[in-house]
This record gives C-alpha cells, structure tokens and sequence, in this order.
C-alpha cells in the first residue's frame, strides 16, 4: 500500500522529535547519574548542543523504512486476514490479534529491526562524546564495516517481541472496535474521524501493553548493547540496577506519537481500501 507508506512518512517529519526524546531517555540509565531530568530537559540540551535539527538524528532511517514497513504489515494482515474470516466475510478479535501477530513478526525481520538499530545508533552517538556517523549512508557503511550486517541487526528477539506484540494488540483492539461498531450489519461505513479514534486508542493499548519491550528493544540496540548477553539478561539487568519504573521510561513521547501515528495510518489505509475495492471489484 503506496498510500499507507506516504501516511507514514508524513506522520513521522510531524512527530519525530517525540520519537527522538523517547530514545535518548530510554537510553539515560539511572547507574550514572542521569542525563536528563525530563522531556523538558532532554528537548532543551539536545537544541542547545545540537539546534533543531539535532531533534531529527536518526529520522531518515525511519523515513527510508516506513514505506516498505507499512507495505509489509498490511500486506501481510490483509494475506492472513483473508484467510481467517468465516463465511459471512467477518473477522473475529481473537483472529484479528493472531494476524496481527504474524503481521508483527514479518515486519519485525525484514524491516523494523534494522531501520530501528540504525536510528538508536544514530541517536546515541549524536549525545556521544565525540560522535562519529557524519550522515546516514556513512553511518549505515560505518556500522556495516566495524559489526558486519549483524551490526544493523541488534536486539532481533526484542524487536520480534516488541512488534509482534504491538501488532497483535492493535489489531485486537480495532477489530474488537470495528465488530463492535459495526453491530449486526457488517456492511455499515465507519467515517474517518471514528477510524481514528479507534484506531488512537489501539496505539494507546499498545504502548502500554509493551513499553517494556520497548526499552528493552532500544537498550539492545544502543551503542552499550555489549554489556547485556540476552533480551533476558537485559530485562534482569535494568530491573536490578533501575528498578521496574525503568521499563516505562519515554512512555509520555511515546503515547503522543503512536497514538497520532496509528490513527493517521488506519485512517489512510480504510480510505485506500475503499478506492481500491472500487477500482477493481473483489469480492
């Protein structure tokens, strides 16, 4: 789906910075004193250090993965989907959360896991000493050079977990909505703002369903990512040393984005649907 990709890119120039401010305090450990005090306070260092522009370190790898990843995850959801409904044509919750899931996983292995390492990197190494990635073609040859492409593949189980998890439960949540909506007639429209809405709540249902993935996701994907041996090990690390609130740090800026995020793209995909099932007739 073009257009899901160009709603994405869209979405994400909006609301990078949140994205930005999420990692570096997801980064910011407690054992050293911490870096930032708050969103606030994280904001204001990296304009004071860097400008504006230093809020968009690591956006063009989002940017570069968004069009194939939403691509990927509808595609894949709409593939499972079709073959999940029952005779009526209809979706229940429970199957709606296992494609979902797949949807997840898939987008999870062949885009979002390096996309996402690359950004971590590129946002950890700007708040670095001396940072070295001068752009994103010289970081991504960078990395490649000095790890192997197992360099741009970091915390691969987490991101699995992370994505799949925040599918399923995105998914689950908007089919349980749209049945719910949709009652006893399920040829009835659902007008955008109403996508949204449903779809502001799923992402909201996710974030907090898997925030602590997150953070484990963008631990094991940052410049220190040496220090943990597993995804476990680092989930029993940051509970020890930090303490559990530290698998809700960047929580704020998430909620903002995906929430924003998700309702944009449900709302740009249930439109592109329409215009597609009117091009070409399918059943």
């Amino acid at each position: 789906p073009k257009a899901s990709g160009i709603a994405g890119g869209i979405e994400i120039c909006i609301t990078f910075p949140t994205e930005y401010v999420k990692t570096q305090l997801q980064l910011d450990e407690k054992a050293n004193p911490p870096k930032y005090r708050g969103i606030g306070d994280c904001v204001k260092q990296t304009v004071q250090g860097h400008g504006v522009r230093g809020l968009y370190r690591g956006l063009s790898s989002l940017l570069y993965g968004s069009i194939p990843k939403s691509a990927v995850r509808f595609g894949v959801f709409e593939y499972l989907s079709n073959h999940a409904r029952d005779e009526a044509g209809k979706l229940n919750s429970t199957r709606g959360l296992l494609c979902g899931l797949g949807a997840g996983v898939m987008e999870a292995v062949v885009i979002v896991c390096p996309m996402e390492t690359v950004k971590v990197k590129f946002i950890h190494d700007q708040s670095s000493a001396n940072p070295k990635y001068r752009g994103f073609y010289h970081g991504v040859r960078e990395i490649i050079r000095t790890q192997g492409i197992r360099g741009t593949y970091q915390g691969l189980t987490a991101t699995v977990l992370k994505q799949g998890s925040n599918q399923a439960i995105r998914f689950y949540v908007m089919t349980s909505l749209r049945n719910w909506y949709k009652g006893d007639n399920p040829n009835k429209a659902i007008n955008p703002v109403v996508t949204g809405t449903f779809g502001a709540i799923a992402g909201a249902a996710s974030v907090f369903g898997n925030t602590p993935l997150d953070v484990i996701k963008t631990r094991m994907q940052g410049l220190e990512a040496h220090k943990y041996k597993s995804t476990l090990d680092c989930a029993l690390k940051i509970t020890r040393h930090e303490g559990v609130r530290a698998f809700y740090k960047g929580t704020v800026p998430r909620l903002g984005r995906v929430c924003l995020d998700v309702a944009i793209v449900f709302i740009i995909y249930e439109e592109v649907v329409q215009v597609l099932n009117t091009v070409w007739k399918t059943e």
